[in-house]
């Protein structure tokens, strides 16, 4: 009978330690567990170093979305134009 008890504590054991260790609170655990056991100083400066490289990149991306729209704008403009008065064009 103790053997059946322990299979299935065992058996329910391992879901929900599947289920905590994928849940948020898991992973900052893992987190914090993983920057105790390195050197953290070093890894902070090159974090910081590969965050400002992406915001650069991200800053970039957004003008570059920023002058696509300036351009769409104007061309939709030229269409709602052509479309609202035909003849007056013509003329």
């Amino acid at each position: 009978m103790w053997l059946f008890v322990v299979v299935l504590v065992i058996a329910l054991m391992i879901p929900i330690t599947a289920i905590l260790l994928d849940s948020p609170l898991g992973r900052s655990l893992a987190r914090r567990l993983e920057g105790q056991g390195s050197g953290t100083e070093g890894r902070g400066s090159s974090e910081v170093r590969e965050l400002e490289r992406r915001i650069d990149v991200l800053e970039t991306d957004l003008q570059d979305l920023t002058r696509s729209i300036t351009g769409m704008r104007e061309e939709i403009q030229f269409v709602q134009r052509l479309l609202e008065d035909p003849k007056k064009k013509r003329t």
